[in-house]
């Protein structure tokens, strides 16, 4: 069993950053791939960005530029900075790793 725990989000103006921690209760983080999602009201939940056991990072097209993702050493953290944020990126952000989801953790972008 594995348990996620999301946290930083909060309401920020455009333009401004946030940092949003996925925290594990062991060292999984890195032998496996881990994915950042979020899901607005009314739409299907999207990835944002994902980081492989390897370290690869992907992105996609509408965060490339702003958004990096990351892990500590420990293997028990995965990080999404997020700066420049726009009111588009308001949304519920989810940490997954492989059929493991979080809580989500809320991000709401003032205009």
């Amino acid at each position: 069993q594995v348990q996620l725990v999301e946290s930083g989000g909060g309401l920020v103006q455009a333009g401004g950053s946030l940092r949003l921690s996925c925290a594990a209760s062991r060292n999984i983080f890195s032998f496996n791939d881990v994915g950042w999602y979020r899901q607005a009201p009314g739409k299907q939940r999207e990835l944002v960005a994902d980081i492989t056991s390897g370290g690869s990072t992907n992105y996609a097209d509408s965060v490339k530029g702003r958004f990096t993702i990351s892990r500590d050493n420990a293997g028990k953290t995965v990080y999404l900075q997020m700066n420049n944020l726009k009111p588009e990126d308001t949304a519920v952000y989810y940490c997954n790793l492989r059929v493991y989801w979080g809580q989500g953790t809320q991000v709401t972008i003032s205009s």
